[in-house]
């Protein structure tokens, strides 16, 4: 019975030892496939990157459609946005309660909060 009991881990053994260069080469390929995925999906990350530091979207004067184009901007925040404009900074949609910090997170890049110019009012003499 012993002798029964070590020629099967005898067995066991070599077919492990056999196996192993077979199972340890699958999650390279794997690996290998996986990684030109990831490095087009980084290029594309960069391309789109400059682009959307060119065109900040101003909260406080942005169209619907404009306000739309927002990741994670659908109707219920366009119009929460709209309706609690001006807004002193972008910061400003998390503490109104406007967006939740995920969706704040991430337009933050892409927005901006610009103040409207204030025409120089003349100094009018004071009556005395």
């Amino acid at each position: 019975m012993q002798r029964l009991w070590t020629m099967l881990l005898y067995a066991v053994t070599i077919l492990t030892l056999a196996t192993a260069p077979a199972l340890a080469a699958e999650p390279t390929k794997a690996k290998e496939t996986k990684a030109p995925a990831k490095a087009e999906a980084a290029k594309t990350v960069e391309t789109k990157a400059p682009a959307a530091k060119q065109e900040l979207i101003d909260i406080n004067s942005a169209t619907d459609a404009e306000l739309k184009t927002l990741p994670g901007i659908g109707d219920a925040y366009l119009a929460k946005i709209v309706v609690n404009r001006p807004y002193a900074n972008k910061t400003q949609l998390v503490s109104k309660k406007v967006l939740p910090e995920a969706v704040y997170e991430k337009i933050k890049d892409r927005i901006i909060a610009r103040q409207p110019k204030k025409e120089e009012k003349k100094a009018e003499p004071k009556k005395k």
